[in-house]
């Protein structure tokens, strides 16, 4: 079998994916990786398979199932997999899939017990950590308030190690509607705050309840306006000399604390 090269015209498409407006245009984005491309695979929107003779090597098993369940699957040449991949070392292994991102009613309409609200979120790692952490600890879902990343951004997939296939991911560009919507469907909106009248070790009783976490912007935090749109401002106790977390490390204490008391026996 002759591996395409970079200049074939299927290979030139897919590289386009990396630019967010080509992404918008054909509903299309790439997932790099064994782990993406697994999960990918398991929800059934994997459109094409790119992989290279060393990818084929090292993930015959999972090539060779996506070939089985009629999923098309070709070589390519080592520069054209250096085209695709995005990360310094690429992995030889791409896959060009439907954008997964549904509309904010699916979600609520399920009834979600823990929701993930990154509030105008702006960087791509940042996003795809917050969603896995998200995964980790079975929340509903993550919604993204206001002008943030595109979760299809190939960091923000790369971040999220799979779990964007995992858990709902919807936009709500209007943040007031976006909180008004999540209100109505009857879920506590929660923000995070360094001056929060509530101390996280003292908010079981809140979080028994559904509740929808707003986490700010990673340079300037939630806009005051918006923390004073919650129903509860929510502080975590540092006890060192650490000024603040980063919005990471402040999204995995406060999901967790939900899980933990959501699934209290």
């Amino acid at each position: 079998m002759d591996a395409l090269s970079e200049r074939n015209p299927r290979v030139v498409s897919a590289v386009k994916l990396q630019r967010a407006a080509q992404r918008r245009k054909s509903g299309l984005f790439l997932a790099e990786g064994a782990n993406a491309v697994s999960a990918a695979l398991e929800t059934g929107r994997v459109r094409e398979i790119f992989y290279s003779l060393a990818a084929a090597a090292r993930e015959n098993a999972l090539i060779a199932g996506a070939t089985a369940d009629g999923v098309r699957t070709t070589l390519v040449s080592d520069r054209a997999a250096e085209h695709l991949g995005e990360t310094v070392t690429a992995p030889g292994l791409v896959a060009v899939c439907e954008l997964v991102d549904v509309p904010l009613g699916e979600i609520l309409d399920r009834g979600p017990r823990m929701l993930a609200v990154p509030v105008e979120i702006a960087e791509p790692g940042n996003a795809g950590t917050l969603i896995r952490v998200a995964d980790a600890v079975g929340a509903d879902g993550v919604v993204l308030a206001g002008e943030t990343v595109d979760p299809h951004n190939g960091k923000c997939v790369r971040a999220s190690a799979g779990s964007l296939f995992h858990v709902p991911v919807a936009r709500g560009r209007d943040i007031a509607a976006t909180l008004d919507a999540i209100s109505a469907a009857g879920v506590t909106i929660l923000a995070t705050a360094a001056n929060g009248e509530v101390d996280l070790d003292d908010a079981d009783d809140i979080l028994r309840g559904p509740v929808a976490w707003l986490f700010g912007n990673e340079a300037h935090g939630l806009d005051a306006a918006v923390a004073a749109r919650a129903d509860h401002r929510i502080r975590i106790p540092i006890h060192g000399r650490a000024e603040s977390l980063n919005l990471a490390a402040a999204a995995a204490i406060c999901l967790y604390a939900s899980a933990r008391v959501q699934h209290a026996r």
